[in-house]
């Protein structure tokens, strides 16, 4: 065999070992429900929950506690179902967390309240059009 074809090989070979290694790491976005089965089911994975934060008739957001120290928050969540859960998050409120259309909680349940890891906010677009008076 010639030194390109074990090079090629040999990259092949990595790629696939990449391949297969993130898949395992890879997780789906559920509902409130389906992340308490897969917990109940004894799997520790991380799941991902997208939702919206729970409001008022006057828009404003109703459910954020933060504790005295400032070092972690919970609030509710609404899912796509319309199912409300308490999250916990071990962190800060993070900048435009009031702002954000849409939520995205990265973590696991623990007893009756989901633990997020991680928050992905998506926030207003700054570039929404507006209607033009002439």
């Amino acid at each position: 065999m010639r030194k390109s074809h074990i090079f090629g090989i040999l990259v092949i070979a990595i790629a696939i070992a990449v391949i297969v290694s993130t898949a395992g790491d890879a997780s789906s976005y559920v509902t409130f429900k389906e992340a308490r089965v897969i917990a109940d089911g004894g799997n520790k994975a991380k799941i991902h929950v997208v939702g919206t934060l729970k409001k008022n008739k006057k828009n404003e957001i109703i459910g954020i506690e933060e504790s005295p120290d400032k070092l972690s928050f919970r609030f509710v969540m609404i899912d796509e179902n319309s199912e409300e859960q308490v999250v916990l998050y071990a962190n800060p409120i993070p900048q435009d967390f009031e702002k954000s259309e849409q939520v995205v909680v990265v973590g696991a349940y623990h007893e009756e309240a989901f633990v997020a890891d991680k928050i992905l906010l998506k926030c207003p677009s700054k570039y929404q059009e507006e209607e033009i008076k002439i």
